[in-house]
């Protein structure tokens, strides 16, 4: 498989946010989000033998992996044989995904992250909504809020699927817009619902690789 990078750190986003992490970054993504940040995983990196990731990842000696991309669904065979043998070397496993992709072979044990793409990512319209009704209470489906229509669609796709009561919502700013209003926003609207931030950009700097 060809991945982009691996390394050790800190979760940045999500439920998990601030764990000490081991971040496998598979190398393609089928988007262009207009605020992606991570575009050097469009294309860099290398091909990689399974027990090649398996043996870099267990040197870390941490028990929990990050799978992400790019997307790393556009793999999806490979990253689902990774899953596996990760789970089964007793490694806690969440795979990062864009939202385009069906999440239902990813394997129960697995944790999902699922992005749902809003109007200013540009991406919206690639969205598989079919993955919303595969979404468990041990997952969680971020939204990335860069306006006031980005946090109106993403108000009607909780309603719409009754994602509050079904799994963990996150509603991550885009990297230093909204944060503040956003959270006006979200207390006004009483909505259940966590406000994640980029925790590894606020340590290291927006632009760090590997980390």
């Amino acid at each position: 498989m060809k991945v982009n990078e691996i390394f050790l750190s800190i979760q940045g986003e999500g439920m998990e946010s601030g764990l000490p992490t081991i971040f496998v970054r598979m190398s393609g993504c089928n988007l262009r989000c207009s605020w992606c940040d991570t575009k050097y995983a469009y294309y860099e990196g290398k091909e990689m033998e399974l027990s090649k990731i398996l043996e870099k990842c267990k040197k870390f000696n941490v028990k929990r992996v990050c799978i992400t991309g790019g997307e790393p669904l556009i793999q999806k065979e490979e990253c689902i044989k990774l899953t596996k043998q990760l789970l089964k070397e007793e490694f806690n496993v969440s795979i990062e995904t864009n939202g385009s992709i069906s999440i239902s072979k990813i394997p129960k044990r697995a944790i999902i992250s699922l992005d749902i793409k809003c109007p200013s990512s540009k991406m919206n319209k690639e969205i598989s909504y079919d993955n919303l009704y595969l979404i468990r209470r041990i997952d969680q489906v971020k939204f990335i809020i860069g306006n006031n229509q980005d946090y109106n669609f993403a108000k009607k796709i909780i309603n719409k699927f009754n994602l509050d009561d079904r799994t963990n919502v996150i509603f991550q700013p885009v990297y230093n817009k909204l944060t503040k209003s956003l959270i006006r926003n979200i207390l006004n609207d009483k909505l259940n619902v966590r406000l994640g931030l980029q925790l590894h950009k606020f340590i290291w700097g927006a632009n760090r690789r590997a980390v």
